[in-house]
């Protein structure tokens, strides 16, 4: 496996409390320790991305505005752990749209890989949804990690997975349609991810 530079992100359940349909920035809020990790992958040298659908915006639940809103709050929350993302895009669109930036479609990573010559192989996908895994196999990342927070455990579970005790669990032989990693949380996902960093 190539040495990882870049992580992509899901947003709520991974590394914000799931509220349904946020509109609100002050519903933003961290899991524990989720600032922190993210902070020491950025020290590390690794480039965060966020791909994050927003179905909300498309079903008419709130706009770009209220999502540019939260987006802040998060980026200000993230600044005092020393993280940022490098970039960061959204699907606004409802399912059954028809378009191919909602994950697991590969749009939103076609398109940050454009902008920033990124190679698949280097990167890793952390998220709780079966979207999330769907995307970081499909783009052929180098690692796709599915964290127990958020929908995770449900996620799994629909899998036929179960997460372990141990805070990170490889896969070893792996159904098409799994992570590469059963991590507890964006901590444990992040630890796994800066022992395979370049």
């Amino acid at each position: 496996m190539a040495r990882i530079r870049h992580v992509f992100l899901d947003r709520d359940g991974t590394i914000i409390k799931d509220k349904h349909y946020l509109a609100d920035p002050d519903g933003v809020e961290l899991f524990a320790g989720a600032g922190r990790a993210l902070g020491r992958m950025a020290q590390a040298g690794l480039s965060l991305f966020l791909v994050t659908n927003q179905s909300g915006i498309g079903r008419g639940l709130y706009g770009e505005r209220e999502y540019a809103a939260c987006s802040a709050r998060l980026a200000e929350l993230l600044a005092a752990h020393g993280a940022a993302f490098a970039d960061e895009l959204h699907c606004p669109h409802a399912p059954g749209e028809g378009c191919s930036c909602r994950k697991p479609g590969p749009g939103m990573w076609e398109e940050l890989a454009r902008r920033h010559g990124l190679d698949p192989a280097e990167c890793a996908m952390v998220g709780d949804k079966a979207a999330d895994v769907g995307f970081g196999l499909g783009c052929g990342f180098a690692a796709t990690i599915l964290v127990r927070t958020g929908k995770g455990e449900a996620t799994a579970a629909a899998m036929g997975l179960d997460f372990t005790q141990h805070p990170v669990f490889e896969l070893g032989a792996r159904a098409a349609d799994w992570p590469h990693v059963l991590a507890w949380d964006l901590v444990a996902a992040s630890q796994w991810v800066l022992r395979h960093a370049a």
